[in-house]
């Protein structure tokens, strides 16, 4: 249990992931003057934490055990592949789930004007828009992981 306490690539990570949905909340209220605290357990938004924990593991093994170990090279593949997935497949669903939330409101609206429709909560629920990231929010949020991690290291490492 010590060892998991002490393992520095997990708790970078982990600040990382912390961090970064912390920072969603004030990032939103400055944007919009409304206080979501429920961003804080949300996907998507500014910045990534997808991004942050990973860029956070890669660095903290990069520092641990240097840049040119296979543990390193590991990292850093995996963290692209998030950072791409959370960028292009996560985000593209979100449009997707816009579309198909729109589509769900035009046929309510028409149904409405027939006076056919009758309200079932399963036909009316909407899908999560907000999966994905703009390319902005994952380069801020593996800003942010990397940043977090160099100063955790060379603050309590040392």
């Amino acid at each position: 249990m010590t060892a998991l306490l002490t393992n520095f690539p997990l708790i970078a990570a982990l600040l990382g992931v912390f961090t970064a949905q912390f920072l969603k909340i004030p990032i939103a209220f400055i944007k919009t003057r409304t206080l979501k605290l429920n961003l804080f357990f949300s996907t998507g938004g500014m910045p990534s934490s997808h991004s942050a924990s990973v860029t956070s593991l890669a660095t903290a093994i990069g520092v641990q055990e240097g840049l040119d170990t296979a543990a390193f090279a590991v990292s850093v593949m995996f963290a692209i592949i998030v950072m791409y997935d959370a960028k292009g497949i996560r985000w593209h669903a979100g449009e997707q789930a816009t579309v198909l939330n729109d589509l769900v409101e035009d046929f309510k609206k028409h149904v409405k004007e027939t006076e056919q429709l009758q309200e079932d909560s399963e036909k009316t629920k909407e899908l999560k828009e907000m999966l994905g990231h703009r390319p902005s929010e994952v380069f801020f949020g593996a800003l942010l992981g990397i940043m977090q991690t160099l100063i955790i290291s060379w603050v309590f490492f040392s």
